[in-house]
């Protein structure tokens, strides 16, 4: 299909998810037709290197055919079947197993989802049915963190604290709130509150909890919910000081801790779960995205032994689940995608080589003019694009200065994502040095005609008969 009568389709007939309906069916959608490897395909004959997995997600890379065998050979057999009415299927049992045996040994039960925003809605209601099963049905508030997200559905949303979205989707779900983010090089270095160590500015956050619970009442809160590393808020570390303090916190009131591990999880920190960098201990962790390379939807909850000893011998029905929860061609393959992740050593791979190897080159743009922080983490990176890198002065908002350079990147041949004047990637785990070089290189290309756009008197964003001039 050639790219104006695809664009015209959606046009006439597509909602995008988070997108301005008017300005993109103005603009015309970007048409990906193919993809192999680390690279995309537009229906204009571009090669683009993807430097966000898709949406975080295709851990393996394109073109997997052992995923797609997995799915062809599942459909063939068993193409769908419910987990409900005391039902199981092969696929859905044995991704279960393969689960608990990767995941922190105080971990043996999976509850299955559709996606991440599924799995987090779980937790919601996971949470409060224990803490009602304990005989604490008080315990019901839940805090999560500001910017932190976990899903677009209600629960999902609510439990997420990015204003537009609670702007947008209000009322939110009753008894969630949410505290400070550990995000250091916006809040801590350039914050209010003046220029702050990494270690002091995590313990303030870790502090900022605990008078949160004090707030609210030990006995009212039912768990603290955050990623290890927050992704869509824009690849946010947290300091070194941040988890033990907030480790420290939880325990002393007897509180839950969520560790959302959609992002996170299958090897993007270098370890199988971002929980297991930290050292953390979580009593749930939502999965999905990497859980299957993005090739089928599917999500879950990992369930600790404490949550899910009283569920399975307090509990009775729990009345919460999905119509494809468990779907078998989509266990089929995450449990293909999971076999071939630890086959190949990928995880370690993550850990050993490709992380140190990214961090050392993305520490290199630091230099440059637009760069106030580069920053990484196994192989998710960020920069801060800032007016002034003294002060940290950010860039006006009608400049768009982040979306600018998206825009830039593609042009460029480079998948790197916005998060308003922040740009985060997190590849393909299946990248290779060369392809990170290649990577590094084409992010100082766009980071270049970044700042001469900006410093022309009215900035543009560059047109579809630009990407040409742009990528020489």
């Amino acid at each position: 299909m050639q790219t104006q009568a695809c664009q015209a389709l959606d046009r006439a007939h597509h909602l995008h998810p988070f997108t301005d309906f008017k300005a993109l069916g103005e603009e015309g959608s970007r048409v990906i037709t193919h993809a192999q490897g680390v690279y995309i395909h537009d229906s204009d004959g571009h090669r683009i290197l993807d430097g966000m997995a898709g949406l975080w997600c295709v851990n393996l890379g394109y073109g997997r055919h052992e995923l797609v065998e997995a799915a062809r050979a599942q459909l063939a057999e068993l193409p769908y079947y419910n987990t409900f009415f005391k039902t199981t299927h092969p696929p859905a049992a044995r991704l279960a197993e393969k689960l608990c045996q990767l995941a922190p040994a105080h971990i043996n039960h999976v509850f299955f989802t559709g996606s991440g925003s599924e799995a987090n809605d779980t937790v919601l209601r996971m949470v409060r049915r224990y803490w009602s099963l304990e005989g604490k049905p008080e315990k019901q508030w839940i805090i999560g963190r500001e910017n932190g997200y976990h899903g677009s559905t209600l629960a999902g949303m609510s439990l997420g604290g990015m204003a537009p979205m609670h702007d947008q989707g209000g009322p939110c779900v009753p008894g969630i709130t949410h505290v400070r983010q550990p995000y250091w090089f916006g809040e801590g270095r350039f914050g209010e509150e003046g220029d702050q160590s990494p270690e002091a500015f995590g313990r303030a956050c870790a502090a900022a909890l605990e008078e949160k619970i004090l707030a609210l009442g030990e006995d009212r809160v039912a768990a603290f919910i955050a990623e290890p590393v927050q992704g869509a808020g824009g690849a946010i570390m947290p300091p070194a000081s941040y988890w033990p303090a907030v480790k420290e916190v939880l325990a002393r009131y007897d509180i839950l801790l969520v560790a959302d591990e959609v992002i996170c999880g299958f090897g993007r920190l270098g370890e199988w779960f971002g929980s297991q960098h930290f050292g953390l201990e979580p009593d749930l962790m939502p999965i999905a995205k990497g859980l299957s390379s993005g090739y089928l939807p599917i999500g879950g909850v990992l369930v600790g032994d404490r949550v899910a000893e009283t569920l399975i011998e307090e509990g009775g029905e729990f009345f919460h689940g999905f119509t494809y929860s468990g779907h078998p061609a989509c266990a089929a393959v995450a449990l293909r995608n999971l076999e071939l992740l630890e086959a190949e050593g990928i995880v370690e791979r993550v850990r050993d080589d490709l992380g140190p190897y990214l961090a050392e080159r993305w520490a290199a743009l630091g230099d440059h003019p637009l760069v106030g922080e580069a920053r990484s983490l196994g192989l998710m990176g960020a920069l801060e694009l800032v007016a002034d890198k003294a002060t940290g002065k950010r860039f006006d908002k009608a400049l768009s200065a982040g979306n600018l350079c998206r825009d830039i990147c593609f042009a460029t041949g480079l998948v790197m994502r916005s998060v308003g004047d922040t740009m985060i990637i997190a590849p393909p785990l299946v990248i290779t040095r060369d392809e990170i070089d290649e990577l590094v290189r084409l992010a100082r290309r766009a980071l270049d005609e970044t700042a001469r756009r900006l410093a022309e008197p009215r900035p543009q964003a560059p047109s579809a008969a630009q990407p040409e001039e742009i990528r020489a």
